[in-house]
């Protein structure tokens, strides 16, 4: 009897560590996820902090946040996982998470950011690359597939019409804060000069600019089209001011025929009917 051969490490990429896993028990050839430290710039961002985030590319499409938070649930408490399409270029300070709205579904391969409580966290999914496969389906966690995945999607794509209103809500409350503060400093600031000497105008007063409407932006561009007309040079050449008089002696004759047949008209209809 043959004896097994043993298990190759895939050869990864300068810096990055290659992770085995498979999807079930039953899958006979592993697949890599290639991680490392995430490495950021000072002062980018608290969304992906250094030293405690760990960058994670290949990742299959059936290994969702869920999966990979129990995956590296194993080497430390795992924060937060973040999946996206493609690694970002660059941190935001605030990162702002909808359940509704812009919200991309992610297809195919995928990137992810798996943020730890400790910096240990990330060293010790490292250190998973010496040990066997890991499962991302298990008896106790499996991953949907086929017609109850697509029902569990559907069953997700359904509104909850509360939830909604209340993320709506929460919305515009930090709206109207953030517009309160945002006057309550340029009150502030009114008429106060900066380091140059320059005091800022604003556009408040007796009559403060309003936002423009399109009935409004059309009564603008009627006023403007009427005045361009009164600014045209009429009967400018001799020739034109004796076409223009010929057409007015023209029209005055047009119009005394015209009376003169309605006179006659009613003088006819002018007439004693006893029965």
């Amino acid at each position: 009897m043959a004896a097994a051969a043993p298990r190759v490490a895939a050869a990864a990429p300068p810096g990055y560590t290659a992770l085995a896993v498979k999807f079930g028990e039953r899958q006979r050839s592993p697949h890599y996820l290639l991680v490392k430290e995430h490495q950021v710039r000072a002062g980018a961002g608290a969304a992906h902090p250094p030293r405690r985030t760990l960058f994670v590319l290949n990742v299959p499409p059936y290994c969702g946040p869920d999966a990979l938070s129990r995956l590296f649930a194993r080497c430390g408490r795992v924060q937060s996982v973040d999946v996206c399409d493609k690694p970002e270029p660059g941190e935001k300070k605030e990162k702002l998470t909808s359940k509704f709205f812009n919200r991309k579904p992610v297809t195919g391969f995928h990137t992810a950011y798996v943020v730890f409580r400790k910096p240990s966290g990330v060293q010790a999914a490292k250190a998973l690359s010496q040990e066997g496969p890991l499962l991302i389906s298990t008896e106790s966690h499996p991953v949907k597939t086929g017609i109850s995945k697509w029902i569990a999607n559907y069953a997700a794509s359904v509104v909850d019409q509360e939830e909604l209103k209340a993320e709506v809500d929460a919305y515009m409350q930090d709206y109207d804060e953030k517009i309160a503060e945002e006057e309550a400093k340029a009150a502030e600031e009114e008429g106060v000069p900066d380091e140059e000497g320059w005091v800022k105008v604003t556009r408040k007063g007796r009559k403060p600019g309003l936002p423009r409407t399109e009935a409004a932006s059309l009564r603008v561009l009627e006023r403007e089209k009427q005045k361009r007309a009164r600014k045209e040079l009429l009967n400018f050449y001799a020739w034109q001011h004796r076409e223009s008089k010929r057409e007015h002696i023209a029209q005055l004759r047009k119009k005394f025929e015209e009376d003169k047949q309605r006179i006659a008209l009613m003088r006819a209809q002018r007439k004693f009917r006893p029965y």
